[in-house]
Order: structure tokens, then sequence, then C-alpha cells
């Protein structure tokens, strides 16, 4: 069984764009000290938990979600079981210019988790889940999304954040963590009350509202890579309840109208609301809408006849379906008839199925012309464009409150585009196009998690008037750049 995005896009219209969370973690370089590390020391500290190109495994271990980025091929990869595993890594490697970089999920768009030439710090073993008795969950920074839902049920309680079953928490959190339950709770980072960072120079810190304040700061929606290598969360999480899944399509032709209105009906919805409304590109394109409530069938029904009615049209389908939490999640992940352990299913050689995609972001502040969204999918048979609400809970905090900006926005959008290495290059023009389209519109910000490398002002789009004081932070903590990437905040 394969699970992948388009999966997941097209289960209600409500799948997990929103969340395939670029792992996100870095891959920079320290002033090189002369000759390459001492691979050799390195595998006998880490117990023989190290792969270079030649070992057995190392094929498959170096090779991150999206399968255009495979010809990367990082020098090393280490399996790292503990914090001490990366302050062996960080001792013995830094200042050889090489690139090291973190590996939480593995999602990162443009695969900077497995940096060309450099070492990768394999994360995957770290996925333990603990519930404490008052709520709090610690979390190891590899462990996926499906495998924290499911714990979390076990206790009865509930942490906001993507759908994608195999994404890893840590990347997901680091550069926000937009989900569907994000208008009640709020972001996934908005959760953290702790983490447990391995900095460049190898010490282990607590980065806490009372303990490293800034780096704290930073973490809560600064971008994977950036600041250290975090190896555990302390989130807090909330009771359980059950929930509500819905999907609406409407038939061609509608979605200049549907997307009008359905910015409109989520801008004025009650917290408890959470949708998204996603556009597939086609002549003419169509429109679908899904998303999880916080409630009753009955209540969600009310709200949904007036979104319908702002639309002028009906659907061709509505499915409005009660969910357990746990339900909720696998139905979101485009896995409802599957157990935890096929939500993410190993394939052959031991690692997650994969996908290969195109992908670009932007994020509304506002409502924008529906019929000049519509105009930009016009024709682009196989590109999605998923509009994912924000507001609610996510509007409580100022933009300055964590490194996460784009609190007073409307929506985060994502185009998306599947495709082959022979296609990448028309299906990147298309999606730039998109996305460039949206912001002659006025959605000139960006989502970090899903990172762009032609995104124009990148450093501006992601991190609006943050980015002065996150760069402020990675001269502090990571003063040589050793975890310094194309895209990183040091080169913004």
């Amino acid at each position: 069984m394969r699970i992948d995005r388009r999966r997941f896009l097209t289960v209600l219209g409500a799948g997990g764009a929103a969340v395939l969370a670029g792992a996100g973690t870095g891959a920079g370089r320290a002033a090189a000290a002369g000759g390459p590390p001492d691979w050799q020391a390195l595998r006998e500290r880490l117990a023989g938990r190290l792969l270079l190109a030649g070992d057995p495994g190392y094929g498959v271990e170096r090779l991150g979600y999206n399968e255009l980025n495979d010809g990367q091929f990082p020098t090393a990869v280490a399996r790292c079981t503990s914090p001490a595993d990366v302050q062996a890594c960080l001792e013995v490697a830094r200042g050889h210019g090489v690139p090291i970089a973190a590996r939480s999920g593995g999602h990162s768009y443009l695969g900077y988790s497995v940096p060309e030439g450099g070492l990768v710090l394999d994360l995957r073993e770290l996925a333990q889940v603990r519930v404490g008795p008052d709520g709090a969950v610690e979390v190891g920074a590899g462990a996926r999304l499906i495998e924290v839902y499911a714990a979390l049920a076990r206790a009865g309680r509930l942490l906001p954040a993507g759908s994608c079953p195999s994404v890893g928490v840590g990347g997901l959190t680091l550069g926000g963590g937009i989900g569907v339950l994000t208008r009640k709770y709020g972001l996934t980072c908005d959760r953290l009350l702790s983490a447990q960072v391995v900095t460049a120079d190898s010490r282990v810190l607590t980065a806490a509202p009372d303990s490293e304040p800034d780096l704290y700061w930073a973490l809560r929606g600064g971008g994977g890579g950036n600041f250290g290598v975090v190896t555990r969360f302390t989130f807090s999480t909330e009771p359980a309840p059950d929930l509500t899944v819905f999907s609406l399509r409407f038939p061609a032709g509608a979605a200049p109208a549907v997307i009008g209105a359905w910015q409109e009906w989520i801008a004025d919805a009650p917290f408890e609301l959470w949708s998204n409304c996603v556009v597939s590109g086609g002549t003419p394109p169509t429109a679908r809408v899904g998303g999880c409530y916080v409630g009753p069938p009955n209540a969600l029904d009310q709200m949904l006849d007036r979104l319908v009615a702002a639309a002028g049209t009906g659907p061709t389908s509505r499915s409005v379906q009660p969910k357990s939490y746990l339900d909720a999640m696998k139905y979101m992940a485009g896995c409802a008839n599957d157990t935890v352990a096929q939500c993410h299913p190993v394939s052959e050689g031991g690692r997650l199925p994969r996908s290969s995609f195109v992908a670009a972001s932007r994020v509304l502040g506002s409502a924008l012309d529906g019929g000049g969204v519509a105009d930009l999918m016009a024709g682009h048979s196989g590109i999605d464009l998923l509009l994912d609400s924000l507001g609610g809970e996510v509007a409580r905090l100022a933009p300055d409150a964590t490194a996460f900006p784009h609190r007073c926005a409307l929506a985060s959008a994502q185009v998306y585009a599947s495709t082959t290495p022979a296609g990448r290059a028309g299906a990147t023009a298309a999606v730039n196009a998109i996305r460039d389209g949206l912001a002659a519109l006025g959605a000139t910000g960006a989502y970090v998690n899903y990172i762009d490398a032609t995104l124009p002002d990148w450093g501006t789009a992601y991190y609006g008037d943050n980015l002065a004081r996150l760069q402020g932070v990675s001269r502090q903590y990571d003063p040589d750049q050793v975890f310094a990437f194309p895209q990183s905040v040091s080169r913004a």
C-alpha cells in the first residue's frame, strides 16, 4: 500500500497539505579545519550506527521523502539514539567544512535534511512519546505524527498538529505547525513548553520560558535547522473531544464563487471550526471544501448550509461524519480504514513510501478575489492550490510573541504538483507562476515549512518583522554557522 501526498489531497479536500511540513532541518558548513572528519572515530563512538557510502543500508538511509532530491548524496548518515550521539557527531564533524543536518521525518521539500557531501543526524529512533499525569507529553524529535496521535488518544489527550501521518514532529513544530485543529487549539509551536536542544558547540540546553528564553522564542516558528538540534519536545495537551469531519465537492464552474464565499465564511466562523478550500487546476478549475469541527454534526450542518447559500450553488457531494479524535486524525491523513501501523507503512528496504513533487506557498493576510484565484488555476491540470484556514486561537498572540509571524493571516496557501524528474522544470515553472500570481493579488507572505528555493525575498516572506531578531539568535547560538544552509536564517 502507498500513502502519498496526492491521497492526502483528495481524501476530502482537507488532506494534509497544511501539514506536510518540511522537516526543514538545515545543512551548513563551519570553517574548514583541514581534512575530512575522522569517520572511523565517529563510527566507534556511535557503536557502529554510522553509515558511509558503500555500507549496507546506506542506499536507503540516505533518502528523504521527496524523490526529486534523490540525486543528493550525503557522505554519512548517523543514526542517533540520544543527545550524546548528536554531541559526538558535532564534536567529530564540526569545523571540517562538512554540511551538518538533522533529519526528523525527512520531509524537507528541498532535501535540506540530506545535504550533498554532508553528515545527516538521523533522529528517527528518538521517537518516544510519554504522556504525564498532568497532561504534558514528552515527544522525541523523530516521532511521526500518527504515532504521537495514537499515544495521546490512549491517554485521552489531544495535541494540535498536522495531518500527514509520516511527518516528523520536529520540523513541523519548528516551522510553526499548521494543522486541522489550529483555530481551536493554536499552532503546534504554541503548545511547546520546553525543548531539549544540542547547540553547535555540543552543549545540551533546555529552551523554555525561564531557560534560554531567546532560543525558546526562536524555536516556535523560526524554522528547522537554524539554531541547534532539538532532540525532545515537551508539549501541553488538552482533553480529546469527539470531532466531526466534513467534505463538500462543488460542480465545475463554481470555483470563483466557492473561493470567495469560503474566505468570508471561515473569517467569521467559530474557533471550533477549521477548514480548507482546495482548488484543482483544470478547464475550468474545480473547488472542494473540507475540514474538522470540534462539536456535533448537527451544529456543523447549520454552518455548512450558510457556506452553500453564500456560494450560490449546491455541492455535488456532501459528507459529514462524527469521529473520535484518533479516527478523525486518521481520516484527515487519508488512512481512515487502516490501522495506525498502516497509516505510515514501511516500504521495501525499511523506509516509508515517498512522493515526487514540487510546491510553493503564500500566506493570505486578507481575502483575495475569488475569480482572480480561479483564473490562476485555469488550465493547470494536476496542480492543486490548498487554502488552509488560520485565525481563531492563532490570532490571540501578537506576531512577535513567537517567531511565527502570520498571526493575523486569514489562511496559508500551498501550490502543489506531483511530477517526475523529467517533468520537474515544467511543473516548477507552473507552480511558481501561480505563487507569483497570488502575490500579485495580495498574498505576499509564505510558510517556512513549505520551503521554496526560488521564493523572492524569502527571509521577509517567511519571518516578516521577526527576521532581525531571529538572525540575532542564530548569531548567539551558532556564530560559526555550523548549521547554515541555503535558506537558513543566517543567510536571509
